[in-house]
């Protein structure tokens, strides 16, 4: 890779400096980054996420996730979680 040079000019991960020695397409499924080992929301998940931001959405004395939160059924998810999951859907 003659580019490689300019990859190594930021921080990396274990996983992601294997990745660039072995080929990029050399991480399986599950293995490496912390992304990979998050559990993914099923669309009931989402649903049930969904129906908690329209319910706390009005709520002006407050913290809207950490209300969603207290109410999410499991697995329990981090705040971050939540967060990220909102801002995608």
């Amino acid at each position: 890779n003659k580019k490689a040079f300019v990859e190594l000019l930021f921080w990396k991960s274990p996983a992601i400096v294997c990745e660039m020695t072995k080929g990029y397409s050399s991480l399986q499924e599950g293995e490496g980054t912390t992304l990979s080992r998050l559990p993914s929301w099923t669309p009931e998940q989402e649903q049930e996420l969904q129906e908690l931001y329209w319910k706390y959405k009005e709520v002006e004395d407050g913290d809207i996730i950490a209300a969603i939160l207290a109410n999410l059924p499991p697995p329990v998810r981090t705040r971050r979680q939540v967060v990220k999951q909102l801002v995608r859907m």
